[in-house]
């Protein structure tokens, strides 16, 4: 049986597995947003980023890209993925139904937000764009974070007006 990743974040532009198919897809129930503080990949914890999660919402959805994993990498991929993103057990891992935009459903691992951690965090758009205006972590700026999920999420047709707005606003804060 093939093994799905659902992307709605970094893994659109960095997935970092080898990739057998790359289809568009939404999963029902959960929104994208910068609800994680990021102690380590995009800020510190004296001054912690923030990162996308998906968390849940029962009238939500978020598109975003599954990906298949080549053939024969399904181990070695599920150990870089927890590698990566189970760092700090803010996220949980999750088998879910993705709709492809083909009209296939797979279902893929997922990576949510744990509400009770206390990484999670509620912030408006203007204290988000705040912090990921001046973080900065192990994998770099928080900046880039944001406008390389902000343009790759365009680049593949999917609209997140969230995403544009804190991209405009946080190259105005940075004065780029």
């Amino acid at each position: 049986m093939t093994m799905w990743v659902f992307g709605y974040g970094s893994l659109l532009w960095n997935p970092g597995f080898e990739v057998g198919e790359k289809a568009v897809g939404t999963l029902h129930g959960w929104h994208r947003s910068f609800c994680m503080r990021s102690i380590h990949h995009r800020g510190t914890v004296e001054n912690p980023g923030l990162v996308l999660a998906l968390d849940a919402a029962t009238e939500a959805h978020c598109m975003g890209v599954a990906f298949s994993v080549a053939e024969g990498h399904e181990a070695r991929t599920l150990d870089y993925l927890r590698e990566r993103e189970l760092v700090s057990s803010a996220y949980l891992e999750a088998t879910l139904e993705i709709a492809l935009r083909d009209g296939r459903q797979v279902e893929a691992v997922t990576y949510v937000i744990d509400p009770d951690h206390d990484q999670y965090c509620h912030l408006d758009l203007e204290e988000q764009a705040q912090i990921i205006a001046r973080a900065v972590g192990g994998r770099g700026p928080n900046t880039d974070y944001l406008h390389n999920t902000a343009v790759h999420l365009r680049e593949l047709g999917i609209e997140d007006g969230d995403l544009d707005w804190l991209s405009g606003r946080v190259r105005a804060l940075s004065g780029a």
